[in-house]
């Protein structure tokens, strides 16, 4: 069992797929703080001093100053600041997957179609023959 994990694990696609994650993982990272750090302060300036990572909706009632206030508390909250702020790393970590994967597709060949056709079909009876026979194998009809 040993030896049929370490085959596993030793292919190709699951060491591809490991590096995959782990460089998603710190690339996530970075858009994270790309967005928190660099982002969203000049939007919340812009909007009138919003600062989007202490937006929050207070469920239990009491008056807090900021969001770890109110967490501090143990009250109970609704961050909607912070899911602006993960919808938009999700918006930016598509946008360069898609931009990644447009670029990989350009750098595959194509797949060249057969300059010259290799089949015809019968005239009589519809069915595929080669395109050098002058008989009809299925209803062999004569050919032109």
């Amino acid at each position: 069992m040993f030896k049929e994990f370490k085959k596993f694990a030793m292919r190709g696609n699951v060491i591809d797929l490991a590096i995959g994650v782990i460089i998603g993982s710190a690339f996530g990272k970075i858009v994270t703080s790309f967005v928190n750090d660099i982002l969203m302060p000049p939007i919340g300036l812009l909007l009138g001093k919003v600062d989007f990572s202490n937006m929050y909706v207070n469920l239990s009632g009491g008056q807090y100053n900021s969001l770890a206030q109110a967490q501090e508390a143990g009250s109970v909250t609704i961050n909607y600041g912070m899911f602006i702020n993960t919808v938009i790393d999700f918006f930016i970590i598509a946008f360069v997957v898609f931009l990644l994967v447009k670029q990989i597709n350009k750098l595959e060949k194509p797949v060249e179609a057969p300059s010259q056709p290799t089949a015809k079909e019968c005239p009589y009876c519809f069915s595929s023959i080669p395109i050098q026979a002058t008989r009809c194998p299925a209803c062999t009809s004569q050919l032109k």
